[in-house]
């Protein structure tokens, strides 16, 4: 599948960039300029070669808080899609082979967290088990897991009535055998868009609860925090909320990308269209070379044209 992805531009572009992302989740508090919690008399300063992007209400380097709160931002974001797929994509796909109290129960639970008032609840709960990002990210990965949970147990139900499912079925398969060997190649493509996708909202949540003050302790930076203390003093430095909202605008189009271009390239959809386009590419490479090396026949007729002539 990774071949097909970086056979299209867009996947190359999106892989390309979620590249950049990491490198900066892992790298970027030692790539900062300057110390990300140290005020200095320049106030609001424009960007200038000393401050690229300006200074902060406490004189503090914007570009390297942006750069320190990489890691909060990004490994958060990939923190909820972890917990949603394990709390999610597990329970959806036992829920097929375990029975029917297994399923009833699950699907009531789904049910309760779908109805469940998100930000609201997740406010709740990390006061309740302390502000943090850990605890504010299990909170938010339970809430987002239904829509894992209902992916693979649709993708699993659709593969349970097969016919070499139920073969290994009547054979005394073990349930856990089947699952790995049968369903989970099956099912891994619609989770591996899901995945995608919750990592896209994952960077809008865990901004949104950082802009709030939910889940980090000021002054530790984080991108929702350098947000939120940008839109406080839009009169000095009305540009200044740009440079982060771009950032996690682009993160966020990134992965939404790469779950359109998993979606394309899943399946026999995937095969078709890799084979459409290495069949229009070796077109375009026998058109140019036919151009470049004409047949003897073409080139002795133009002699015998032009010796006429």
């Amino acid at each position: 599948m990774i071949r097909r992805i970086l056979a299209l531009p867009a996947g190359r572009f999106a892989v390309a960039f979620l590249v950049f992302i990491a490198i900066l989740a892992f790298a970027g508090p030692a790539l900062a300029p300057y110390d990300p919690l140290l005020g200095t008399p320049e106030v609001l300063a424009h960007p200038s070669a000393a401050h690229w992007l300006g200074t902060d209400y406490l004189g503090r380097d914007v570009l390297s808080r942006i750069l320190a709160g990489a890691p909060i931002s990004v490994f958060g974001a990939v923190q909820v899609a972890v917990i949603a797929l394990f709390a999610g994509a597990i329970p959806g796909i036992l829920s097929v082979y375990l029975g029917r109290v297994f399923e009833w129960l699950t699907l009531r639970f789904v049910d309760t967290l779908i109805a469940l008032p998100f930000l609201v609840f997740a406010v709740a709960a990390t006061a309740l088990l302390g502000n943090g990002i850990p605890q504010a990210m299990l909170t938010v990965g339970i809430l987002v897991s239904p829509l894992f949970y209902r992916v693979s147990r649709a993708a699993t139900l659709s593969v349970a009535k097969s016919q070499y499912v139920e073969a290994a079925i009547l054979s005394g398969a073990r349930t856990g055998w089947i699952v790995r060997t049968h369903v989970w190649s099956k099912v891994l493509p619609p989770i591996a868009i899901a995945t995608a996708n919750t990592l896209g909202v994952g960077f809008v949540i865990v901004s949104s609860l950082t802009f709030l003050g939910i889940g980090i302790q000021p002054p530790a930076p984080s991108w929702g925090g350098v947000l939120a203390s940008d839109l406080g003093y839009l009169t000095q430095r009305p540009y200044a909320p740009i440079f982060t909202t771009v950032l996690i605008m682009l993160s966020v189009w990134a992965f939404n990308l790469l779950a359109d271009v998993i979606r394309d390239v899943a399946g026999e959809s995937g095969r078709t269209l890799l084979t459409e386009r290495d069949a229009a590419r070796s077109r375009r490479i026998r058109r140019a070379h036919d151009r470049k090396n004409p047949p003897a026949s073409a080139s002795a007729d133009a002699l015998v044209g032009r010796s006429s002539s």
